[in-house]
């Protein structure tokens, strides 16, 4: 039975946008050149909800032009980086849900920072600002260094084993590096709070809900692990071999992995895929329960 997400998938789904991050990572060189050559223009591009409000609906958006200031190599290392995981996490999970997964995180750091803008202006009424707009992000509060956070988390838990070189020396599998980067965040978020700027705390929980809502409420995440897609793959381009006729060089939908009889053979005959068999291998009826399993 397909799920809501599949069905969603079906739907929609030729509307995504394939090679998503480079787009983004275009956006962020944009951000990061601007921040050089024109740093005034920064603040017309920033998320501040109070702005939105009077008209300035393109900062819904702009914000992702928002590069923080780093050094040039850092920057190369981070293009190069999430290209990289990106890409690869695209390739895995399929162009709509990458797609689903980006724009949601997207999505909620702007509802986060409106809900962040409602709470401030509620709790400290306008004389806290002196009838002036309320600004927060002036000084990058909310920025997309948590959504490229969220590729770096998502593609570690795809790809827990893989090993990288830390630093280019030291050998590291991806999820101990997870656990490492996701300790932080915790600690980072918990430290905000226990002093006072709870406000700090938001911006990263709203960028990063993507990511615990696609790994802790999809229960059906086991078909996008890479040993499972290769799996899907390789049945595939079998079944696709298997299912050519020798004699006559049709393509028949069934063959017994025992005698080779297809449907072409007969039209009695029923084919069934074995459960118990390490593999994809389907069995006419009269092999399916007679064979040796294959371990």
């Amino acid at each position: 039975m397909l799920s809501w997400f599949d069905k969603m998938e079906k739907k929609v789904g030729r509307y995504a946008i394939s090679n998503l991050t480079l787009y983004l990572l275009i956006a962020y060189g944009i951000g990061y050149m601007t921040r050089f050559l024109m740093p005034e223009l920064l603040q017309w591009l920033t998320l501040e909800p109070g702005l939105i409000l009077k008209g300035q609906i393109w900062r819904i958006v702009s914000w992702i032009f928002v590069a923080p200031a780093e050094k040039p190599i850092y920057f190369l290392l981070m293009v190069w980086l999430y290209y990289s995981l990106g890409t690869t996490l695209e390739r895995t999970w399929g162009t709509f849900r990458y797609n689903v997964y980006i724009i949601s995180g997207m999505l909620f750091t702007v509802i986060g920072a409106f809900v962040l803008y409602g709470v401030l202006c509620a709790t400290y009424d306008a004389a806290f600002i002196g009838g002036q707009t309320l600004l927060l992000t002036g000084s990058g509060l909310f920025s997309v260094s948590y959504i490229y956070m969220s590729i770096f988390l998502a593609f570690a838990v795809t790809y827990p084993d893989m090993e990288v070189l830390l630093y280019f020396i030291i050998p590291i599998k991806m999820k101990w590096m997870a656990w490492v980067y996701g300790a932080i965040i915790v600690y980072n978020m918990i430290s905000y709070v226990r002093v006072g700027l709870w406000v700090m705390a938001v911006p990263i929980l709203a960028s990063l809900l993507n990511f615990v809502l696609f790994f802790f409420s999809n229960r059906n995440m086991h078909r996008y692990n890479p040993k499972e897609v290769h799996r899907r793959r390789e049945f595939k381009k079998a079944m696709a071999q298997s299912r050519v006729n020798p004699a006559t060089g049709g393509i028949t939908k069934h063959k017994c992995a025992i005698c080779g009889r297809t449907e072409n053979d007969g039209d009695d005959l029923e084919f069934r895929f074995c459960s118990k068999c390490n593999g994809n291998y389907e069995y006419c009826q009269e092999h399916l329960f007679t064979h040796t399993h294959i371990k």
